[in-house]
């Protein structure tokens, strides 16, 4: 089931609200209890096969940290029923996501029979939706059970914790801490109409996202995915940025329909993107693209590994923190091995095509220049002069747009599939095949010199779709900002909007969130999957 379904809309999320509510104001436990079920109910609409599939990995992690939780800290038996529970779910994962991959790699590399057993486990296998978000979820309550962060087990909240629909699909990845508190309070399932009303408001914020920005112009990116080699650097470069702003505008919709919907039911979820283009460094853009992930892998692979590194460069008496990162070779070790190692599992998680990889191990050198060029500049800034406000400004600009430069090059291989078409794709953006030649003529310009004109009037490409997303992206509020201190996330409110452009409980803002509802309801004619549920 999807968010932007008439059945999702119309049937399940009215109903799912007024028993959860009605069951509230009876018993708080019987209220969680129909939230867990109606979270079945949703995730069982798209493919019934796997909610047996969901039910067991539920079943089996909660064991499993009952299991940790009953040793003790430190203990041999915990890190055994830890690494058991991790084994079984990268298994799951591996079975379902990497698997037929992987063995149509072996196939062809040893050159198997296609009537062998692994030719024949090498078929199409359909993926789980969800599945690497609620296994990540369940990993990290796992590993937050040994470090002793949990301190008790209830299924109940363990089970609403996992499966709570908003974030089940395609996150954003909860931390125990911040749930289960909300879901303990009894002051969660009453019915307030503030929480009605502002998740509302949010929620068609990320629908008008989804259905009037983003699948208009994924005709676009998909047309120029389908044939890169044909395309020259007007084409490249529109598919690129079609696709670039697509998937932008796609997970900003869902992360916004999913604080909405988290709202509803009188719960904050965390922040989960931040207006990524507006980052003015790779570092900035992981702290604003996927936050939850971003927090994740930091907590869960950056550090351990960061934190073992310097254990042991600190007993064989070198440098370690930030001394450590004025020599070449203590950089590397310290921060480029482990951002490497977590950035490459990062595109790993993705995708099980080397293209992912690719990405991730993209975004890891940048995040390594990124660190190097910071040291360096913090090594100069007190001996250099400060720059003036017109220097500052273009300083500014230019970081922004190198930023998104970067990442635009790097969500080519995000999209291609597989290296050659994405190569493929970079060639045309450099130019090597011109700006015109082209058998594809409702992307490309042509070979005519007119062909930056044709760009321009948006005839050869969506040059007035992209610019006026463009626009969106960098200068628009978004909707942290534009709710201001109303706004449902956990983080601090924004004050980025003036007060008397920010949203407040008012007919004129309730007037607008019903018109945008029905202008969106009007162009649900089919139901266009997000782009994350892939993943």
């Amino acid at each position: 089931m999807l968010f932007n379904s008439f059945v999702f809309l119309t049937l399940f999320l009215p109903i799912a609200l007024a028993v959860y509510y009605a069951a509230g104001a009876y018993a708080p436990r019987l209220a969680a209890a129909w939230l867990c079920v109606a979270s079945f109910i949703f995730y069982g609409a798209w493919a019934p096969a796997f909610v047996g599939l969901l039910l067991a990995s539920i079943a089996f992690n909660y064991g499993m940290s009952r299991a940790i939780l009953a040793g003790k800290p430190g203990s041999r038996g915990r890190r055994m029923w830890l690494a058991a529970a991790i084994c079984v779910d990268i298994g799951v994962l591996v079975r379902y996501k990497y698997w037929s991959a992987m063995a149509c790699a072996l196939v062809e590399w040893l050159g198997l029979s296609a009537h062998g057993w692994l030719a024949q486990t090498s078929g199409s296998v359909i993926l789980p939706l969800g599945v690497s978000f609620f296994t990540f979820t369940q990993i990290g309550y796992l590993l937050d059970c040994h470090a002793g962060i949990v301190k008790r087990s209830d299924a109940l909240g363990f089970v609403q914790f996992v499966t709570f629909f908003p974030h089940l699909i395609a996150g954003p990845i909860l931390h125990h801490k911040e749930m289960m508190t909300q879901f303990a309070q009894p002051e969660t399932y009453r019915l307030r109409a503030e929480n009605i009303s502002i998740g509302a408001s949010v929620f068609a914020i990320g629908l008008a996202k989804k259905l009037l920005l983003a699948d208009p112009i994924a005709p676009y990116a998909d047309a120029g995915f389908a044939a890169p080699a044909a395309l020259g650097a007007w084409g490249a470069w529109g598919t690129a940025l079609a696709y670039a702003l697509q998937l932008y505008f796609d997970f900003s919709g869902y992360s916004d329909m999913a604080v909405g919907l988290a709202k509803m039911f009188g719960v904050r979820f965390p922040l989960n993107f931040n207006s990524p283009f507006r980052a003015t460094s790779i570092i900035d853009f992981w702290q604003r693209w996927h936050i939850t992930l971003t927090r994740y892998l930091t907590a869960y692979l950056y550090y351990p590994l960061s934190m073992r590194i310097n254990r042991r460069r600190a007993a064989r008496g070198l440098p370690i923190g930030r001394a450590a990162q004025r020599s070449p070779t203590g950089f590397a070790m310290t921060v480029a091995v482990p951002t490497l190692y977590t950035m490459g599992l990062a595109g790993i998680w993705h995708g099980a095509g080397l293209q992912y990889l690719i990405y991730g191990l993209l975004h890891a050198g940048y995040l390594t220049i990124n660190h190097a060029w910071r040291n360096w500049r913090a090594t100069v800034q007190g001996t250099a002069a400060p720059p003036g406000i017109g220097a500052q400004k273009l300083r500014h600009v230019a970081s922004v747009l190198v930023t998104f430069v970067a990442a635009l090059v790097a969500f080519v291989f995000f999209r291609a599939h597989g290296i050659g078409d994405a190569l493929a794709m970079l060639e045309g953006m450099a130019g090597v095949r011109g700006f015109g030649a082209s058998a594809w003529p409702p992307l490309d310009a042509g070979a005519h010199g007119l062909a930056w004109l044709r760009l321009a009037m948006g005839r050869a490409m969506p040059a007035p779709q992209v610019a006026v997303l463009l626009a969106i992206a960098w200068f628009a509020p978004n909707s942290h900002e534009w709710m201001g201190r109303f706004s449902p996330a956990l983080e601090r409110a924004s004050n980025a909007v003036p007060a008397g452009l920010a949203w407040s409980p008012s007919f004129r803002w309730t007037a607008t969130v019903m018109l945008v509802l029905l202008v969106c309801a009007s162009q649900l004619h089919g139901e266009v999957r997000f782009l994350y549920f892939q993943f």
